[in-house]
């Protein structure tokens, strides 16, 4: 079978990551068909030490600062120069801290730096995912290194988005990107997410979710978005491409 080499693409789109996550790559390569490139650019990040070990929970003060300038709005500059066609900006809670008019601010100002290329993010492309599926009421699953207040200004910012969320919580599992398991998420999620909620969200770029999307969708009966999926989607319509190329990984990417 012909596999495109690392010209052969039809569109390129870039990510903005912190240093030490390999996440956001891992899962948006996972998803994305074989001719989308994948570029990534890395910001620092103070709560993540050598090989992304971080806290059992994550501090506040570097979330925000992780938003401001100027690194990551220099990374937007140099990513901006590769002939990529969109921006991913991949870190969920710095949404939480600042609010949805902090993030709309930001991207504003990355997609000035950026030379007036596409800056999406990830927070916003979870809200305009739970339009096109038509949910008003979402169920909000965090990592574990999210603590109470993070994950309730998360909440905070999807009901400031016009949503009901009947439940938020960060999820009660090992505190490490590397300790998560597909089949525990899969387990935590179908015990604590309420019949009240249309969808289920799951928050946090580094939080190992993609791979369990079908299958909760399977069993819950309901749309099942999460950080990475949302943005690889709302990147690719920033770019001008279409969604329906990416399979296996829920209903969003059939959706109208």
């Amino acid at each position: 079978m012909w596999q495109p080499d690392g010209w052969d693409v039809r569109v390129r789109l870039g990510v903005l990551t912190p240093h030490a996550d390999v996440g956001p790559e891992s899962e948006l390569r996972a998803m994305a068909p074989a001719d989308v490139g994948l570029h990534a650019a890395r910001v620092p990040f103070a709560a993540m030490g050598p090989g992304g070990v971080m806290g059992l929970t994550v501090p506040l003060a570097p979330v925000r600062a992780f938003a401001e300038p100027s690194h990551v709005d220099d990374a937007a500059e140099l990513l901006a120069a590769a002939p990529v066609a969109a921006i991913a900006y991949a870190f969920t809670s710095s949404a939480y801290v600042i609010g949805a008019r902090g993030e709309a601010y930001m991207l504003e100002r990355l997609t000035e730096r950026a030379g007036g290329l596409p800056v999406v993010a990830t927070c916003a492309a979870a809200v305009g995912a739970l339009r096109a599926l038509g949910v008003a009421r979402l169920a909000l699953v965090d990592p574990p290194w999210f603590d109470a207040t993070l994950s309730d200004l998360g909440r905070g910012y999807y009901e400031e988005a016009g949503f009901e969320v009947p439940y938020a919580a960060p999820c009660g599992l090992p505190s490490g990107q590397a300790l998560i398991r597909p089949d525990a998420l899969y387990g935590w999620v179908l015990e604590q997410v309420p019949d009240a909620a249309q969808a289920v969200v799951v928050g946090g770029n580094g939080f190992r979710a993609v791979g369990v999307i079908e299958a909760l969708e399977a069993e819950l009966e309901r749309p099942v978005l999460t950080a990475n999926q949302v943005l690889l989607w709302a990147a690719l319509r920033a770019a001008g491409e279409p969604v329906d190329g990416v399979t296996g990984y829920g209903r969003l990417f059939s959706a109208p």
